[in-house]
């Protein structure tokens, strides 16, 4: 019985919790949501700080962008300036041979024999080469070699016993390479026998080769 008699005042103590809890007032209510719920002004807080962020994201982005044109600019100049100036140093070294050429014309003003022209035009055009050589131009293998269509153009077929067929025999416009690419094919006459047919065109620039002293003329 007594057992019984403390669970009934368990119950009644729970129940009598449970009236005052319903019979809280609408203030009391309204201050408790107040506090689980943050403030206008909290949130206003909030607002106020991520605008600031996204001012200072705007900002970083305008001044990358700003950054991204100057450099842009920049670059853009300097292509113009290297495109106009791009070959500064081969026009630098072919005013020498300019200048030996001038001194040639002027030797043979001064010269009746002519001798002094023919010096300074070979000492041009041995410079020349040198020179057009420093950036990779190299002159076509020739008279002599065997008729390559990559690098030689046939204008002339001479049928010649004494020599192998198609052997180039005569040049008659050197043909340059620039390192291995074909610039001009060489326009050479080719010695083939009777019933040897026509040599062909160039084809390309696979099988050239330079003369051991491509200065000579």
């Amino acid at each position: 019985m007594r057992a019984r008699r403390g669970d009934l005042r368990e119950r009644s103590v729970e129940n009598n919790n449970k009236t005052t809890n319903l019979e809280q007032s609408p203030e009391e209510q309204a201050a408790v949501e107040e506090q689980a719920q943050p403030s206008a002004e909290d949130l206003n807080q909030k607002l106020l700080a991520k605008i600031e962020e996204l001012k200072v994201l705007e900002d970083k982005y305008l001044r990358l962008a700003a950054e991204f044109e100057n450099y842009k600019r920049i670059s853009q100049r300097e292509q113009r300036e290297a495109s106009r100036f791009a070959n500064e140093t081969l026009l630098k070294e072919l005013i020498p041979i300019l200048d030996n050429l001038e001194r040639a014309i002027r030797s043979a003003k001064d010269s009746p024999s002519g001798n002094g022209l023919m010096e300074g035009v070979q000492l041009t055009l041995k410079q020349f080469l040198e020179t057009i050589g420093k950036f990779g131009v190299r002159q076509v293998s020739s008279i002599g070699a065997p008729f390559d269509p990559a690098c030689h153009q046939a204008v002339v077929r001479i049928e010649r016993a004494d020599l192998a067929p198609n052997t180039v025999m005569e040049e008659y416009q050197r043909g340059y390479l620039l390192h291995d690419r074909l610039l001009r094919a060489a326009m050479v006459a080719v010695a083939v026998s009777p019933e040897e047919p026509p040599a062909e065109g160039p084809a390309g620039p696979q099988a050239c080769e330079a003369p051991a002293d491509s200065t000579d003329s």
